[in-house]
């Protein structure tokens, strides 16, 4: 049974990053109804802490009673890691090519390896550096070497929503010593959604819900955003770390920028370069390479 839970664990975090990789989709629908990218992170992480709350009542209502001392603990996960890399992200696309945004939210490998060997003090193996080399270089070479100049205003922000992004996995990994992975995601996504309400521009945003010639459909588009984006990829990617490392889980989940790409290829008639596919193959290297056995796991 341990072996069997040890193994899923890898799957659930590819299955968390392929759910991640489909989120083109459904920004771009929301944009058209007019809705600013804060605003689509306000719905989005709005409707998931709902539906997680649901799902927590369903399975362990009492799953909701958290000690007051862990509040610091979901306002990072909430505040300091969804929401805060959310906005950097979004932020960073205003500010340069989405290719170099991307670039600097993928580093989060490297934040995550470094965090993790700090206050983990998880092993940093020639694997797992030559699988976060592997990716990283493949994350580049699928989203696009932009030739544009980048200000340092600019690249601060895309650092720190790679920062963001990796703290996940790093509070994560803490919270799930002390609570169940749906307590973990209902209180973080509560916490995100709260801060997404204050910079949302909320009255703004309602505005457009009932200028909507199909709010029914809308509403319904709404939902399925924040379940196949939110709800399913972050439940997923919380239950794999239960079993496995943050730093190995952060080099896992870089199959996002590769579904995203194959996606847009398939549904947006996107080319697909030499150098995309190549990046392609580096990021399955990476995965290949970090999910084989080494000596002493055979032992």
């Amino acid at each position: 049974m341990e072996k069997a839970r040890r193994n899923i664990g890898p799957a659930l975090i590819l299955l968390a990053g392929c759910f991640w990789g489909s989120m083109g989709i459904f920004v771009r629908r929301l944009t058209d109804y007019g809705f600013s990218s804060i605003q689509i992170v306000a719905i989005r992480v709005t409707l998931a802490a709902l539906i997680f709350c649901i799902l927590l009542l369903i399975r362990d209502p009492a799953g909701f009673r958290i000690s007051v001392k862990d509040i610091p603990l979901f306002l990072g996960l909430g505040f300091g890691s969804i929401l805060f890399f959310t906005v950097c992200y979004f932020t960073a696309i205003t500010m340069m090519p989405l290719s170099t945004a991307a670039i600097l939210l993928y580093t989060s490998p490297i934040w995550i390896m470094l965090m993790s060997v700090l206050f983990f003090r998880e092993k940093l193996t020639g694997r797992k550096l030559l699988a976060l080399a592997l990716a990283f270089a493949g994350c580049v070479l699928v989203s696009g070497i932009s030739e544009e100049g980048m200000t340092l205003t600019g690249l601060l922000v895309g650092l720190g929503s790679g920062i963001g992004y990796g703290l996940y996995s790093i509070l994560g990994t803490v919270a799930l010593r002390r609570y169940s992975p749906y307590t973990v995601t209902t209180y973080t996504f509560a916490f995100a959604a709260l801060g997404a309400w204050l910079i949302c521009r909320p009255a703004e945003m309602l505005a457009k819900f009932t200028a909507a010639p199909d709010l029914p459909g809308l509403v319904f588009f709404c939902f399925l955003t924040a379940l196949v984006t939110a709800v399913i990829p972050f439940l997923a990617y919380t239950l794999g770390l239960r079993t496995v490392e943050a730093s190995r889980a952060g080099i896992l989940a870089t199959v996002e920028p590769l579904v995203a790409t194959l996606i847009g290829v398939a549904v947006f008639s996107e080319p697909l370069t030499l150098l995309s596919g190549l990046g392609i193959l580096l990021i399955l290297a990476a995965v290949v390479l970090l999910n084989g056995k080494t000596e002493s796991e055979n032992s």
